[in-house]
C-alpha cells in the first residue's frame, strides 16, 4: 500500500509539472507569460501608493485618455507599446498640470478630462478610418504581443521599479503627509510628476495584457487585497507584487485551459484573492 501510495504521488506530481510546463512548448504563451508577469509586478508595486493617495480615478483616466494616441500612432504605422513612454509622458503631464490648475476640483477635472478624451479617441478611431480591435483595446490581447512588445514591456518594468527603489522614501514622505514633506523642503511637484509618470507608463504598458478597462483592476486589487492581511506599507507592496503576479499568471494558465479571455480571467483571480484576504482579516479580528 505505501509503494502504492508513493508511485501515485509521483503521478500526481508529474502530472502538474506538465501542466505547468505545456504553456512554455508554445512561443506565444511564453511571451504572454512574461509580459503578465513584468506588467502585475509594475501596476502591484504602484498600487499602494495608488490607494493611499486616492488616486484610483486618476489610474483609471489616464488609462482611457491614452485612446486617441493610440488611435494617432495606429495611423502613423506604430504599436501600442512603441508608443508607450512618449504618450504616457504626455498624458501624466497633461493630467497632472490641468488637475493642479483647475479650480473646480480634482474629481470633476478628472471626469472631464476622462470622458472627452476618450470620445476623442472614438472619434478619431472613424476619422482616420483606423482598423483596431475595440474588445482587445478594452480588455486586452495579451497572446498576441510580439516579442519587441515583450522587450518594451520588460524595459518599462525595469525603469518603473528603478525609479520608485531610487525615490521610494521620498515618495513615501509625500504619499503620507504632502505638506510635511513640502515644509521639509522636498520638492513635491516633482514627485508629483515623477509619480503620474511612472504610474501612467505601466498603466500604458499593461495595456496590452488587461486592457484599457481592466488596467484599474490590476492596479489597485492586488494592493487592497494585500492591505487585507499586512501591518506596514513595505509589507504590503511586497504582498501586493506577489499577488499581482500570481493573478496575471495564474489568470493566464486558466484562460489557456479552460479557453477564457485572459484580461478580464486575470482580474477575476485577483478579485477572488481580495475576497480570501478580507475573510482573513476578519477572521483575524475576531479572534483578536
Amino acid at each position: 500500500m505505501k509503494c502504492l501510495s508513493i508511485t501515485r504521488q509521483k503521478v500526481t506530481a508529474k502530472i502538474m509539472i506538465e501542466i505547468l510546463v505545456e504553456p512554455f512548448k508554445y512561443e506565444f504563451m511564453t511571451r504572454s507569460i512574461i509580459t503578465a508577469s513584468a506588467s502585475g509586478v509594475m501596476l502591484s508595486l504602484l498600487g499602494p501608493f495608488a490607494i493611499n493617495r486616492n488616486m484610483g480615478f486618476m489610474a483609471d483616466a489616464m488609462a482611457h485618455a491614452t485612446l486617441p494616441i493610440i488611435a494617432v500612432g495606429v495611423f502613423l504605422g506604430f504599436s501600442i507599446s512603441e508608443l508607450g513612454v512618449p504618450a504616457s509622458i504626455l498624458i501624466a503631464i497633461f493630467l497632472g498640470y490641468i488637475i493642479k490648475n483647475s479650480n473646480i476640483g480634482e474629481d470633476t477635472a478628472i471626469g472631464i478630462i476622462f470622458s472627452s478624451f476618450f470620445a476623442l479617441g472614438f472619434v478619431l478611431i472613424s476619422l482616420l478610418n483606423v482598423t483596431i480591435n475595440l474588445e482587445d483595446l478594452l480588455f486586452g490581447q495579451i497572446l498576441a504581443v510580439s516579442s519587441f512588445d515583450v522587450l518594451i514591456v520588460v524595459g518599462m518594468c525595469f525603469v518603473v521599479v528603478l525609479l520608485i527603489t531610487i525615490f521610494f522614501k521620498q515618495l513615501l514622505f509625500y504619499s503620507f503627509d504632502p505638506i510635511g514633506a513640502e515644509v521639509r523642503g522636498l520638492n513635491t511637484n516633482f514627485l508629483n510628476y515623477l509619480f503620474l509618470v511612472v504610474l501612467s507608463v505601466a498603466i500604458v504598458a499593461s495595456l496590452q495584457t488587461v486592457g484599457i478597462i481592466l488596467v484599474l483592476s490590476m492596479l489597485l486589487i492586488p494592493a487592497a487585497a494585500s492591505k487585507q492581511i499586512t501591518d506596514t506599507f513595505l509589507s504590503s507592496i511586497f504582498v501586493s507584487i506577489f499577488f499581482g503576479v500570481t493573478s496575471s499568471v495564474a489568470g493566464l494558465y486558466l484562460s489557456y485551459f479552460y479557453n477564457l479571455p485572459s484580461g478580464p480571467t486575470m482580474s477575476l483571480v485577483a478579485t477572488f484573492i481580495f475576497v480570501i484576504c478580507f475573510i482573513a482579516s476578519k477572521l483575524r479580528k475576531v479572534k483578536i
